[in-house]
């Protein structure tokens, strides 16, 4: 079966083929709700037998169970496929003679895992904690290669006034250095930063040469702010992007009068107001909002892939199907005017 979801890509210069539809793992590890590990291991089969060949995770992700979970999936597959995760956390537990450091901040971005594994994460940018947190996903993933590391959450909105100690940590404190070894002897094909905050890539790409980063709704139909000044010098300096939270963290996909979540949160009343002007223009045309929605970042030439998520088998074949639509020409024209307007 031919399907757009399964098209390769190439993944700017890290020499990685992708799928245009890639599998994010957040919603396994028990994003906004519990997942068992069946219905998990499920959701990424059914990916896997659709064609999907670039899968996503991180240690952050259930505390670690998501990586558990696609490792049980990658471990047993000979075919090729590409998977990216995370540093940037830790994972520790209380013991005996050693107590847990500080809670740290609330992230903004964080909703919570509601079925996590008893961990805490522990933040740490550091070149010796790149190597421990790739070490520990291998081991967690089963895999001997990774094939890209994203910088996680690194940005002032996640840490605030400990942006700076994070920022000193990956740059002084050499986090970038480790992640450049990991390359240089073949254990990774690339890294980039992982991120929420597009304005942090740009600042990350005058301290090195990154190669790729997976960037959550800051393309979509709602957000465009990457479009003006990020995507053209993502493009000029061959930086592949992964396009996540094309959703938006839900509100693109939510029926009306459906929990509408928007960053991680309930959506203001504005937000719902744009959305409700941009469903409007979709039912015009027959279309489910949720397909443009899928479908919008990969106008942008810069935009590799679009990494998605899901809970159950049925949420992932909707996904695919909102992505094999095939959409008018003039649906973008009138949707642009929405955007235009907001």
């Amino acid at each position: 079966m031919t399907m757009k979801a399964k098209t390769p890509r190439a993944f700017g210069k890290t020499g990685l083929t992708v799928t245009a539809l890639g599998l994010g793992t957040a919603p396994l590890g028990g994003l906004y709700t519990p997942v068992s590990a069946a219905d998990a291991m499920s959701v990424l089969e059914t990916g896997w037998d659709a064609g999907l060949r670039y899968f996503d995770s991180a240690p952050m992700y259930g505390l670690t169970r998501s990586e558990h979970l696609l490792g049980r999936l990658l471990q047993e597959k000979t075919e090729d496929f590409v998977v990216s995760t995370k540093v940037g956390r830790l994972m520790t537990t209380e013991r005996a003679g050693r107590a847990l450091p500080p809670e740290p901040p609330k992230n903004p971005f964080d909703a919570g895992f509601q079925n996590a594994l008893p961990f805490r994460e522990v933040f740490d940018y550091s070149y010796d904690g790149v190597m421990r947190s790739f070490d520990d996903s291998q081991q967690r993933l089963g895999l001997r290669k990774l094939d890209l590391l994203y910088v996680h959450d690194i940005g002032p909105v996640t840490h605030g006034d400990r942006q700076a100690h994070h920022w000193s940590a990956l740059t002084r404190g050499g986090g970038f250095r480790a992640l450049a070894e990991l390359k240089a002897h073949g254990d990774i094909a690339g890294f980039g930063l992982g991120v929420n905050e597009w304005e942090i890539i740009r600042e990350a790409l005058e301290e090195t040469d990154l190669d790729a980063c997976l960037l959550a709704g800051r393309y979509t139909l709602l957000d465009r702010s990457a479009a003006e000044t990020f995507l053209p010098l993502a493009e000029k300096r061959h930086v592949a992007i992964a396009l996540g939270g094309a959703f938006n963290s839900g509100i693109l996909a939510a029926p009306p009068g459906g929990a509408q979540k928007f960053n991680y949160v309930d959506a203001p009343s504005a937000i719902v107001a744009r959305v409700d002007a941009l469903r409007a223009v979709c039912a015009d045309y027959a279309i489910p909002l949720a397909a443009a929605a899928i479908q919008f970042p990969l106008r942008h030439a810069g935009i590799a892939t679009v990494v998605i998520g899901a809970q159950t088998t049925a949420q992932l074949l909707q996904n695919i199907a909102w992505f094999e639509m095939d959409l008018p020409d003039n649906l973008w024209t009138d949707l642009d005017l929405v955007t235009a307007g907001g």
